[in-house]
This record gives structure tokens, C-alpha cells and sequence, in this order.
């Protein structure tokens, strides 16, 4: 069966939403305004421009999920997905994804976001299949620390990998959709790779090599 491949942030959504989290807690006044968006801001200028620590940004984004109950943590995303998130799921995201789905493939986002925060909208979408980075649970609450490999780059690869070798599946005929050229080494292994809304320098790349380019902005 094909895989259907979709990054989440700037792809399905029209926007971040680790980034929008972040901003989230600081207008909730959960974490320190300043400090809080200054590194936010930091973290997302370093991903954009490729240079982004994987890890150094799991453990500040992780932290404030370490300092709440799952209780708080589910309460405070419900209020996030209405006021933040389901306003960044278009309709030419949702219409892409049904296509998809009326062909038979088989759905999977596949995000560097960690999965607390993508998990509600990849089912919000309704898809079935998730590889985020994971933050590891100790006694019942999150850490902030990465548990296995995070989806990030060429974690991305590794991670599907895994998934294709434990689901005796392959990449024959498979899509992947993302804006970003963080994700390079994941477009270049799929049959059929997409820059959506593509950011300078995934655009420039797909155009040399003839990728399909589109948007699912309104």
C-alpha cells in the first residue's frame, strides 16, 4: 500500500506549532514573557537556517511539560488546539490529506515537534500514524529529555526506517510532503516528493530538480 508522508508545521499547517505553543504559555503566563519568546524566537531562527540543535531545543521546549501533571498538560492543549489550532488547519490541507485518503494510502505525519503537542492534531486531521520526537516519561510525568531518536533531519529517515522495517512496508510509489529543506534527506528517498509553501532555499533545490511545488495556503 503507498505511503502518504506529511510534515506537520508550515506543511499542514499554516503555521508552527511548537513555536505557537511556546507563545501560548507565555499570553497564559505560565513561563517568563521575555526570557520565554527570546529564545523561542532563537531556537526557530536556528531551524530555518539549518542550524538548529535537535536536542538543546528538546530540552528547553520539554521543560515546561516537565513541570505540569498529564491533567494540566491535556487541559491546557484542548484550549490550545480551539483558540490556536484548528484556525491553521485549512481546507486545502484537510482536501490533500482526504485525497489521500481515498486512494488507500496510508497516512503518516512525520514531525520534529514532539509528540505531546502533535498528537491531538495529527488526529485532528484524521490520520492514524504519527513519528514525532518523544520526550521521555519518568513516574508518571514528562522529562526533558529525547527517548530514542528524535524525528528531526535525518532522524526523520531513521525513525521511518524503523517503521517500514517493523510494518514490512516500503517507500515504492510513496509521497512526502514538507516545506522545509531540513527535511532534504527525507525527500530525496520518496517516490514522489512535494515542496509545499517551500521555504528559500527547498525551493530553489526543487526547482532544479523539476519537484512538484505547491500551496495549501487559502
Amino acid at each position: 500500500m503507498t505511503l502518504a508522508l506529511f510534515d506537520l508545521d508550515n506543511t499542514l499547517l499554516s503555521g508552527d506549532s511548537d513555536y505557537e505553543w511556546g507563545r501560548f504559555l507565555v499570553t497564559k503566563k505560565l513561563v517568563d514573557e521575555v526570557e520565554y519568546e527570546a529564545a523561542n524566537v532563537r531556537f526557530y531562527e536556528q531551524y530555518k537556517q539549518g542550524k538548529l540543535d535537535i536536542h538543546e531545543f528538546s530540552a528547553f521546549s520539554f521543560k515546561p511539560l516537565s513541570m505540569r501533571s498529564m491533567e494540566e498538560l491535556n487541559e491546557l492543549h484542548q484550549e490550545f488546539m480551539q483558540e490556536v489550532i484548528s484556525p491553521l488547519m485549512g481546507d486545502k490541507a484537510k482536501s490533500l490529506v482526504e485525497r489521500h485518503r481515498q486512494k488507500g494510502h496510508t497516512l503518516i505525519v512525520i514531525t520534529a515537534t514532539n509528540s505531546f503537542i502533535t498528537a491531538p492534531i495529527v488526529k485532528a486531521f484524521g490520520i492514524d500514524h504519527l513519528l514525532a520526537t518523544e520526550p521521555k516519561i519518568r513516574k508518571g510525568r514528562y522529562t526533558t529529555e529525547v527517548n530514542g531518536t528524535p524525528c528531526f533531519h535525518q532522524g526523520k529517515v531513521a525513525r521511518l526506517d524503523a517503521w517500514l522495517a517493523e510494518n514490512n512496508r516500503s517507500l515504492e510509489g510513496s509521497y512526502f510532503y514538507s516545506d522545509s529543506h531540513n527535511d532534504l534527506p527525507l525527500l530525496e528517498k520518496v517516490t514522489f516528493p512535494v515542496a509545499i509553501d517551500p521555504d528559500e532555499k527547498l525551493e530553489k533545490i526543487a526547482k532544479q530538480r523539476a519537484w512538484k511545488i505547491a500551496s495549501l495556503r487559502s
